[in-house]
């Protein structure tokens, strides 16, 4: 009887784990069947195949993503120390709507200079592609920019 329920109890523990490898298997993998955000590759890499970008483009673009970054991290760590600051003031009870709306101001003044050199950092870089590259670099772009964005109902915008 005890080799019985052993037999029955070692066989569920390897079906367990045969639908455990088979889940995470299945996760690693988008709807398309690429593999997932773990596996994700470098979107300049990919901008660089679906452009048919040149070895001078690619160069020219890490140069120019390379500064860009530079410049912008730290506005990001800027921004989320912000961000922070701003949260911390739930726990005052006496915060004032006022200093709120300073915070709120902070925020947004660094997520404009944010996306006023994230728009002027494209622009420089659509500059490298030629008249034929340029309408698929503005529809990259577009994709890019509507990735992993949800609308009021939880939905990825790109489904």
């Amino acid at each position: 009887m005890k080799s019985t329920n052993y037999r029955i109890l070692s066989v569920a523990v390897i079906l367990l784990l045969i639908s455990n490898i088979a889940l995470v298997f299945f996760l690693m993998k988008d709807k398309d069947g690429r593999e997932g955000k773990r596996g994700k590759e470098d979107p300049s890499g990919i901008m660089a195949k679906e452009l048919g970008m040149t070895d001078q483009q690619v160069k020219d673009h890490k140069q120019l993503k390379d500064a860009h970054f530079k410049t912008i991290r730290p506005l990001y760590d800027s921004l989320r120390a912000a961000k922070a600051a701003y949260f911390a003031l739930i726990k005052d009870t006496t915060v004032s709507d006022s200093t709120a709306a300073v915070y709120r101001e902070r925020i947004s003044t660094r997520q404009n200079e944010i996306d006023s050199m994230t728009f002027a950092h494209f622009k420089r870089v659509r500059r490298l592609f030629t008249p034929e590259q340029q309408p698929r670099f503005d529809e990259f772009v577009q994709k890019m920019m509507q990735r992993n964005r949800r609308d009021s109902a939880g939905k990825n915008k790109t489904d």
